[in-house]
């Protein structure tokens, strides 16, 4: 009797562990979110709270499921830390489907033509989740 409850216990830690690290990384999941992580640096910071408010019409097309915009945090000074880029954006998609259409949603290509004259530098990290 002791072995089968020893059995169960570990068959069910087991089954919590794979439930656990399941959550934990997106090859697991049978459909992945796109987050789209844009980093701008602005050729003047004066240019920063016209920007900001540029931005926000990014979160309005209709592909995104979620958009976060912010600017660097004023954490400890590390090397590992790149507080260099002036504005970030956040974008998040269903797929990777939702972010090639958006690619072309007039909202995103009126955002590049309204503001793309600001931009100094632009980097942009996609990844799945």
């Amino acid at each position: 009797m002791k072995s089968r409850r020893n059995f169960i216990k570990k068959v069910a830690l087991a089954g919590a562990t794979a439930s656990l690290s399941g959550s934990l990384y997106a090859d697991n999941h049978p459909k992945q979110r796109l987050y789209h992580q844009v980093f701008f640096w602005l050729t003047s910071e004066d240019e920063i709270p016209n920007f900001l408010e540029g931005v926000k019409m990014l979160g309005k097309c209709k592909t995104v499921a979620d958009a976060v915009i912010g600017t660097p945090a004023p954490t400890k000074r590390r090397d590992v830390v790149d507080h260099s880029f002036h504005v970030s954006c956040l974008v998040i998609f269903d797929s990777v489907e939702d972010h090639d259409v958006y690619q072309e949603d007039p909202l995103h290509l009126q955002f590049i033509e309204e503001y793309g004259h600001l931009f100094a530098e632009v980097k942009v990290y996609d990844y799945l989740v």
